[in-house]
């Protein structure tokens, strides 16, 4: 699927891809040379490719640790027994989750091209001191500071594109984008699978090899992405003057003003985490972020429970996430061109939970082709609601200051969620793993809980401003730029 089909037309929308500016139209005389078709392709090839190989090497490196695991890394560092891996993997989540809002707001003051690129470097090197360790305490560190480093990677890449797109055209880009975690997955299986034939090559063992290489690459490419990242449309030089103001303009239509110009100190950041809609926002993440990071780090252990070596397990371990990749961007394709998000946030994690349950209740080798089959079902399912559920919730958010605040919360307070899955698969309940299926069972229902109250929240908040019926041009520009989506005149979308 290539970055030409996500500037498609959308049904309904005031303005046709192919369709140009003339000065018959009144919405918009001033931009009669844009052709609206050929600037997403332009914004879309700049800002789609920076953010998703980013990305990818980002949770690459993050969980490339579960294909170690199995070629050797517990063994060497005699870790094998007890919870010292589990809780070598929750270490990440601690810095992760503390400088989740910290790392946007540095974003927004540094540039994204600076300081993204700068944080891909540092944990590029961090991946290659992980492959140097030899004890226990060592991997402790390295992943602690993985964790410090990639605080800024998710969320910043979500507020970066949440300020390039409307709202209908948001999910299919944030799913593209999302779909580097399914990518770097399975791509992680397969490079996993080539190093290991390296075990022993220079005095290194295998799961080393992982570690130092992929370090490598990341660091070198975060080097020319530093070129490349695109910043927000108030400040990027690759588009003229008036395509800037053109996307300035479409955006302000859709979401209102991106209110740049505001400064984010503590009583914004208070009024955003006080909204009752940004904490349920959280909960929905959070309730996704256990099944999610249960598989990426678990799976390989699962799979090689079903009587296949190290090797094979590697192999073994691409189709699901290849799978999820193609079922997350029909979802995402679905959800823009119904310009609807709840059902699909319900639905796919219905598939989630289906997976799981099959996962918990059968077993056996003359089952094994079913027991592979619901690993489809659990990627297919978590890995497509969780794209629909942050862009849902971030394009919800008016203005730089809310949308900052709220996706780094949203992020953040998820991801404490993977402290939970960490323990959630302990070595001595293989090969059933049932409290780590019913636990991951459970956090989805609550995904679902939280998805229905924000759904009501939104339809409440939406009622209410329709029935207050207040007249647009008694709310100023400044009032509307500052309360972003809490200004009387924004609406909410399903």
């Amino acid at each position: 699927m290539g970055l030409a089909d996500l500037h498609t037309g959308e049904k309904g929308e005031s303005l046709s891809p192919d369709r140009k500016f003339d000065g018959s139209d009144s919405e918009a005389p001033q931009f009669s040379n844009i052709n609206e078709r050929k600037l997403m392709a332009k914004i879309d090839g700049r800002l789609l490719p920076c953010i998703c190989i980013l990305y990818l090497l980002a949770f690459l490196d993050r969980v490339n640790i579960s294909n170690a695991a199995i070629l050797g890394l517990k063994a060497d560092l005699d870790i094998e027994k007890g919870t010292k891996y589990n809780t070598a993997l929750t270490i990440f989540f601690v810095p992760y989750i503390i400088c989740e809002i910290p790392a946007n707001i540095l974003l927004k003051k540094l540039k994204p091209h600076v300081w993204l690129s700068l944080c891909m470097f540092m944990f590029g090197v961090v991946m290659i001191c992980q492959g140097l360790v030899t004890n226990w305490g060592g991997l402790m560190a390295t992943r602690f500071f993985l964790g410090v480093f990639e605080s800024g990677m998710f969320p910043g890449c979500f507020y970066l594109m949440g300020m390039w797109y409307k709202r209908s055209e948001a999910q299919k880009r944030f799913s593209f984008f999302f779909s580097s975690t399914t990518l770097a997955g399975a791509f992680g299986g397969l490079l996993a699978y080539g190093l290991s034939h390296m075990d022993g090559d220079r005095g290194y063992s295998g799961w080393r090899w992982v570690f130092i290489i992929e370090g490598v690459i990341t660091a070198a490419v975060a080097i020319i992405l530093f070129f490349f990242i695109p910043d927000f449309p108030e400040e990027t030089k690759w588009l003229t003057e008036e395509e800037r103001a053109f996307v300035r303009e479409k955006l302000a239509k859709d979401v209102g003003k991106s209110a740049h110009h505001i400064k984010m100190g503590w009583p914004e950041i208070k009024g955003v985490l006080l909204d009752y809609k940004v904490i349920l926002g959280g909960f929905m993440y959070f309730g996704l972020i256990v099944p999610a990071y249960s598989y990426a780090y678990f799976a390989p252990s699962i799979i090689q429970s079903y009587g296949y070596s190290a090797v094979q397990t590697q192999l073994y371990s691409i189709p699901p996430w290849a799978a999820a990749f193609v079922f997350s961007m029909v979802v995402a394709f679905c959800s823009d061109r119904m310009k609807h998000r709840f059902a699909f946030t319900v639905i796919t994690v219905c598939i989630a939970i289906a997976g799981f349950a099959m996962l918990f209740s059968i077993h056996g080798k003359e089952h094994r082709h079913a027991e592979y089959g619901a690993l489809f079902l659990v990627t297919c399912g978590a890995y497509s609601a969780m794209p629909v559920i942050v862009c849902w919730f971030a394009m919800n958010l008016g203005g730089h200051h809310r949308r900052s605040v709220g996706t780094a919360w949203q992020v953040g307070f998820g991801n404490i969620g993977g402290i939970i899955a960490t323990y959630s698969f302990i070595s001595s309940e293989a090969p059933y793993y049932r409290t780590g299926f019913s636990i991951c069972i459970a956090w989805c229902c609550l995904s679902i809980v939280a998805c229905c109250l924000y759904f009501g929240a939104i339809w409440h908040e939406n009622r209410k401003r329709d029935r207050a019926a207040i007249d647009p041009s008694a709310v100023s520009e400044e009032q509307e730029e500052y309360e972003g989506d809490l200004a009387p005149t924004y609406r909410y979308q399903f």
